[in-house]
């Protein structure tokens, strides 16, 4: 038996008999079961209900047992003097307010049918053939209410990513300029670079990038300067034209690179070496203005990703490395590539923009996530197996993601509405 099982019996009311007394024999009618408080204090505020013939109005606090009121020193904190009610599965302790006042107790583990609670154990119990707890009942879950949850768990998505970029916003004094290049370099390194070339973001004022995008081979010698892949020599004349150009900037605007995270090749595809990602960032820089902007204004997917086509330099074409070469074939930046980026940076900083302009978006993001292709991974792959269709867009495989990722993995059932769904299914008798 889990407390959050508990509370979920108290808030839905799921008893078996309408009869409820306290354990001195005092009956209770539940007026209003409250609003569950999901931070510190009693676990339901502003609850009604009736004991005795008294209404009392306040708080209420839930232990799987009665003596749990004491094991977390609730009777020397003085946010529980408010608790009209301590509901428990069983009743071990007579309990205490700080002022040494008797707090009623509801004991449930007599009131609530068996079918009930192995419904619940049915659906949370581990196994190894089970990938999420609700496998077997997903199928069968309506359409609409599917589809709501997924809407709820994107703009959980959405809220959640936006806390690293409000604080990019901080860490770049407000300028959204900067916040779209750190989280375009960040993008660009995917997840094995993504945290170092962020850190070679981090390591230029944004000015510098401003003053240098007119020539792109000094913004491609900055970029791979800084992140410290002009410092192995190598007998190659544009390594050297790079570095003289790298060493120059780096004395004029005074630029360090301590505090930078080395970049990785390990299990890295040639197209995704670090040098060729970033010469790629070098060409968008180079080739647009005012990017922030733009992205601003971009209404559908194809706008954003036009903004961002770029190819590496012409030396990359022939390179992947400084020394290591292969026959020539351009480095464009893929359509698959141009969507995550979109799905992962430009939507996410859209969202973040709106809501620091008190703007209502949501809707509009919802419907241009819908215009993108469902993302193709293992977990989204296990989702479609399991539930046919469940992810037909990015909208819906980036809603999955999070479920699985803050619900499924961490059986958080009773705050899914799915999950809800299924225990709510079956009729208690």
């Amino acid at each position: 038996m889990q407390e959050d099982y508990l509370h979920y019996l108290w808030e839905f009311q799921k008893w078996q008999i309408s009869g409820l007394s306290t354990t001195e024999g005092l009956p209770v009618t539940v007026l209003a079961p409250g609003m569950h408080n999901q931070l510190s204090g009693p676990d339901f505020f502003n609850s009604r209900v009736v004991i005795g013939e008294q209404e009392w109005a306040g708080n209420v606090e839930i232990h799987i047992h009665s003596s749990d009121w004491y094991r977390h020193g609730h009777e020397k904190d003085p946010a529980y003097d408010n608790v009209i009610l301590h509901v428990v599965w069983q009743h071990d302790s007579e309990i205490f307010r700080k002022d040494r006042s008797v707090v009623p107790v509801l004991e449930l583990q007599n009131l609530v049918a068996e079918e009930t609670v192995e419904q619940y154990r049915d659906l949370i119990s581990a196994s190894s053939e089970k990938w999420i707890n609700c496998q077997k009942d997903l199928p069968q879950i309506d359409s609409f209410i599917f589809d709501k949850w997924l809407e709820r768990l994107y703009i959980e998505r959405l809220e959640a990513k936006s806390v690293f970029v409000f604080d990019l916003l901080k860490r770049s004094a407000g300028d959204w300029e900067e916040v779209l290049f750190k989280l375009l370099a960040k993008n660009f390194g995917l997840n094995v670079n993504g945290d170092a070339f962020l850190s070679m973001a981090e390591s230029i004022p944004f000015s510098v990038i401003r003053k240098c995008r007119n020539d792109r081979d000094k913004l491609e010698a900055l970029f791979l300067g800084q992140a410290g892949l002009l410092e192995k020599e190598v007998e190659e004349p544009n390594f050297w034209q790079l570095r003289e150009n790298y060493l120059f900037l780096k004395n004029k605007f005074s630029l360090t690179v301590e505090g930078i995270t080395p970049v990785k090749y390990f299990r890295l595809r040639p197209d995704n070496f670090p040098e060729v990602r970033l010469s790629q960032v070098a060409a968008v820089y180079h080739r647009r203005e005012h990017l922030f902007s733009k992205v601003i204004k971009a209404e559908n997917p194809e706008h954003l990703k036009e903004l961002f086509k770029a190819e590496a330099a012409e030396f990359w074409r022939t390179h992947y490395t400084f020394s290591k070469t292969h026959p020539v074939r351009k480095k464009q930046l893929s359509n698959n590539f141009l969507d995550l980026l979109v799905i992962n940076s430009l939507v996410p900083l859209k969202f973040c923009y709106q809501k620091a302009m008190g703007k209502e978006g949501g809707e509009s993001l919802l419907e241009l996530m819908r215009q993108l292709p469902a993302e193709a991974n293992r977990i989204i792959k296990k989702f479609t197996e399991i539930r046919p269709g469940s992810a037909e867009n990015a909208f819906s495989s980036q809603a999955l993601l999070h479920m699985k990722k803050d619900y499924c993995e961490r059986s958080r059932c009773l705050q899914c509405s799915l999950g809800l769904n299924i225990l709510h299914r079956k009729p208690v008798n």
